[in-house]
């Protein structure tokens, strides 16, 4: 492999590393790199985040503020709005959104955007790694033009450009960014090698494969996989509830087989930055293929219509107290589209409440984690007291099922309850208060 004097820095750890972005990716690497003894500057257009961390200060919970101070007081770890210090890096990783688009089109704006920023700043001697999610062939074709026509660079010799899909779970404490194993793939080897010996100066395992386009398949094979999983067992749900049969009973037997099975649950629809996301950039990419990804579109039908689902099942459960839906208080339990987190980043609830407010619903919600809910035409605070919200509510919805709701009270106090994630099932038994999937 070329470039000695780079790798030299890299395996001594002198090497000056940029993460661009510093949200739910980027904040959780810098500290890990810096922590590892990386100097590490973060770069984000958010002013505010930006104050934050070079006060010490984590935004971020799965990311401790005492680690960021001690970081920041030693002077490994700093922040700015500035893209200019790319000059100053050996080592960049980009940690920017690819959301979709309305049109469920992948959005890569911010990469480009990002790439423009940087590219008067690449210089010789430098391994840049990409980390957002995106469909097979962004880096080599999109990334790779971007940085190198204007600098006349030569990948692989004196520039090294490779992909590493993120791996964040928010909220778990097994596997974080240091332990989960690392993937890189590199435009040439020599890039796939340097980008590796970048991270395994911080991480337990990395795992080099071939190209970028191994790369970036592995991250949507990872999350299409559990999207059509979660598919399956929604739409298992919906069938047995059509015969009567009790769908978390069938799942927890199907668990006790000790091979051939892996558990996954129904809910509400599916929430977070991967999951709903990520399978439908491998979707878009094959259409231009000329093919049809149907596990993939059968899959996200049936997950986007689990909110109006959840909708329906309120309206059974208020027709049992001979109610309509409209103008009936509901009070929504759980915003975050996970238990435990501050994280609403396409949470069904969202939409849930969306569908609920169309119904003539007067809609409440309560969330230890989320004090406030800003998106499209939901605009609600938290309710303040949360029993007496349930006492009030003519149903309370369960849609994230946080660990610090006391359920065995709510189940006493509440008229009906529609319960999303099977909190209740072992509080209510069969008691016809209660509705689930």
């Amino acid at each position: 492999m070329k470039n000695n004097k780079l790798s030299q820095k890299l395996n001594e750890r002198t090497a000056h590393v940029v993460i661009l972005g510093l949200g739910y990716v980027g904040l959780p690497l810098a500290t890990v790199l810096a922590d590892a003894g990386y100097k590490v500057t973060g770069v984000d257009l958010d002013s505010e985040k930006v104050t934050l961390l070079n006060q010490g200060i984590s935004y971020i919970d799965d990311v401790e503020t005492s680690l960021v101070k001690k970081l920041v007081d030693g002077k490994k770890l700093q922040a700015t709005t500035d893209f200019s210090v790319v000059s100053e890096a050996d080592a960049v990783s980009i940690c920017v959104p690819t959301p979709l688009r309305k049109t469920r089109d992948p959005d890569l704006s911010y990469i480009v955007a990002v790439s423009e920023s940087i590219v008067d700043y690449v210089h010789p001697d430098m391994v840049v790694v990409l980390e957002s999610t995106t469909y097979p062939g962004t880096t080599r074709e999109l990334l790779l033009p971007m940085l190198i026509e204007k600098t006349g660079l030569v990948v692989g010799e004196n520039f090294f450009l490779a992909f590493s899909p993120e791996r964040v779970d928010p909220g778990r404490e097994d596997w974080t960014t240091i332990n989960t194993p690392k993937v890189v793939g590199g435009i040439t080897p020599a890039c796939t090698e340097m980008a590796a010996i970048y991270y395994e100066g911080a991480m337990e395992n990395v795992i080099r494969v071939t190209t970028t386009e191994v790369a970036e398949m592995t991250k949507l094979l990872e999350n299409t996989f559990r999207m059509v999983n979660i598919g399956l067992v929604n739409e298992m749900a919906i069938m047995c509830d059509r015969m009567g049969i009790n769908v978390w009973e069938v799942i927890d037997a199907a668990a006790t087989k000790p091979f051939g099975f892996m558990k996954f649950t129904p809910g509400p629809g599916l929430g977070g930055h991967c999951i709903p996301i990520d399978p439908l950039f491998l979707s878009w990419k094959l259409k231009s293929l000329n093919y049809t990804a149907r596990f993939i579109d059968l899959a996200s039908e049936i997950n986007i219509g689990m909110p109006r689902y959840v909708v329906n099942k309120v309206q059974e459960a208020l027709n049992k107290q001979h109610k309509a839906i409209n103008d009936s208080k509901v009070l929504v339990l759980g915003a975050a589209y996970k238990p435990d987190i501050d994280d609403v980043r396409e949470s069904p609830a969202l939409d849930v409440i969306g569908l609920l407010q169309q119904s003539g619903a007067k809609v409440s919600y309560h969330d230890p984690f989320i004090p406030e809910l800003h998106h499209e035409n939901v605009d609600l605070s938290s309710v303040p007291d949360l029993m007496k919200a349930v006492e009030s509510a003519d149903c309370v919805v369960i849609i994230t099922n946080h660990s610090q709701y006391d359920y065995e009270t709510i189940f006493k106090k509440a008229k009906a309850v529609m319960d999303a994630r099977n909190a209740l099932g072992k509080i209510a038994g069969d008691d016809p208060k209660v509705t689930g999937l």
